[in-house]
């Protein structure tokens, strides 16, 4: 609006604006939304039967009540513009929204709402037409300009996950939907991978701080890149993968982001059978079998994190001569020596296969890999 006039080709504009979105059969939620971007700040509209939708001035869902399905009543609309900033359009506006919102009711009751879970499916499978996708997207309300991340979340409460995951996030949450036995969830948001994968590494860690076997481990959660709308199924192929590399041990991380893995992302690749007999792994594994193998195992972990005894032995409330006799003990039984470059790194790579097999392993009994994406 703030790029428009009072004259006649700004008014044809109006109109045609929202001709277009009925033509498009878009719902009341992507009407209402639209007329939000258009008018450069919040608008909402209330049905007699309690519904209400409300958009901000970015396209962000300020307020949703559905308690009845709409009315084919018209609804009241406003905009929620300052006095001083009203546009000398803004009634033809709110005619035009109305008008709108009248004719997509029916359409809006009869047909997939927000969020439903059948649309946000076809926006992430790559076996859907292009043009469904599109639709789909359309019918979300979706802003097919700004770029969207897809999550994979795996959790015993999808609920839960959901809530805390969108408690982390830095940009609004859009959509979740199940599938199978894990939780995608589509994002528009402008964060970095990193600070996102940290921050909800550290809202998960701090809310379920067990480690793997102790109980609830808390949701792991693989984030995608950041791509087009119409490019979500490769963010949520790639969530999936970098799901493999989520864990719950001391040091394992509950949120990790595909950018993020670089050449890690290589062992993705590998079969799970291969990993579960890889000998350097394997051995560390037969070790942390002992309650006593299992505190060098995390001291190695920590070790490995924080690179100096006294930082390690700060954080694991130790003395440092207890951390490098655990740590001596371990290099007599791996034969290594973590003074060398190549054993700490060989040392790092196999906790990292540790980790994986044990995410990998619990990802499969519980079948979260479909054939459906």
């Amino acid at each position: 609006m703030s790029e428009l006039g009072s004259d006649m080709l700004s008014v044809f504009r109006i109109i045609s604006y929202f001709d277009a979105l009925n033509e498009s059969a878009a719902n009341a939620d992507a009407i209402v939304r639209s007329a939000a971007l258009l008018a450069e700040c919040p608008v909402g509209a209330q049905w007699a039967s309690g519904t209400v939708i409300r958009y901000g001035a970015l396209g962000d869902l300020l307020d949703e009540s559905r308690l009845v399905t709409p009315t084919a009543a018209d609804p009241a609309v406003r905009l929620e513009r300052a006095a001083a900033a009203e546009h000398p359009l803004d009634s033809l506006l709110l005619d035009r929204l109305q008008h709108a919102l009248r004719v997509a009711t029916p359409r809006s009751a009869a047909g997939p709402r927000l969020g439903h879970p059948a649309l946000l499916e076809v926006v992430l499978s790559d076996k859907e037409r292009r043009e469904d996708r599109v639709r789909a997207v359309g019918l979300l309300g979706l802003d097919a300009i700004r770029k969207v991340r897809v999550m994979a979340v795996s959790t015993t409460s999808s609920k839960a996950a959901v809530e805390l995951v969108s408690r982390s996030c830095p940009g609004r949450l859009v959509h979740s939907v199940a599938v199978g036995n894990l939780t995608a969830v589509l994002l528009q948001d402008d964060g970095d991978d990193r600070q996102l994968a940290d921050d909800l590494h550290a809202a998960i860690a701090a809310e379920h701080p067990t480690v793997l076997g102790g109980g609830d481990r808390g949701p792991w959660v693989g984030i995608g890149e950041r791509m087009s709308v119409y490019a979500a199924p490769a963010s949520w192929k790639q969530a999936r993968r970098a799901l493999r590399f989520a864990s719950s041990t001391g040091h394992g991380r509950r949120a990790v982001s595909y950018g993020r893995l670089g050449s890690l992302e290589l062992l993705a690749e590998l079969p799970l059978k291969r990993l579960l007999n890889d000998p350097d792994a394997a051995r560390i594994n037969a070790i942390a079998t002992s309650a006593s193998g299992e505190q060098v195992v995390a001291t190695l972990e920590a070790y490995c994190v924080f690179g100096s005894l006294r930082r390690t032995a700060e954080e694991m409330h130790v003395h440092h001569s207890t951390v490098a006799a655990r740590l001596a003990h371990l290099e007599a039984e791996m034969g290594w020596d973590l003074a060398d470059p190549m054993d700490r790194f060989k040392a790092t790579l196999v906790l990292m296969v540790c980790r994986v097999t044990l995410s990998s392993t619990e990802l499969a009994a519980s079948e979260v890999f479909g054939e459906k994406f």
